[in-house]
């Protein structure tokens, strides 16, 4: 795990969320690592037609696997996306909203800002 993760506003990274507990590593961030090939670095807010989207491209994040300690993300929750899944939803039209706070700057190798901050999620 790098040190020190910085977010994309190049500021230290905050949570991204505890409930449920998401992150690589389950820390409640967004950091990554060498061992995180998937690069989860994105804060997303979920949304059920990207949680479709993703469950029919093959990666089911709605339903829950207690083996592996995963309760399912559901709409409206937090959670550390992979970088290359985020893109893939934004090419197809399905990007959820994005907490830039809390979104890793590894992330800018593959997304630029500017596509990052059209999807801003704005707490109301």
């Amino acid at each position: 795990m790098k040190k020190n993760p910085l977010n994309v506003y190049g500021k230290p990274i905050e949570p991204c969320s505890h409930d449920p507990l998401t992150g690589f590593y389950r820390d409640g961030c967004c950091t990554t690592g060498s061992e995180d090939v998937g690069m989860h670095t994105v804060c997303i807010v979920a949304d059920d037609e990207f949680l479709e989207f993703s469950k029919k491209r093959g990666n089911d994040l709605s339903t829950p696997h207690p083996e592996y300690m995963f309760p399912g993300v559901q709409n409206n929750q937090k959670w550390c996306l992979c970088a290359l899944r985020w893109k893939e939803a934004y090419d197809a039209g399905f990007a959820p909203n994005v907490i830039l706070e809390a979104t890793n700057q590894d992330v800018l190798n593959y997304i630029p800002f500017e596509i990052l901050l059209e999807f801003k999620h704005i707490t109301k």
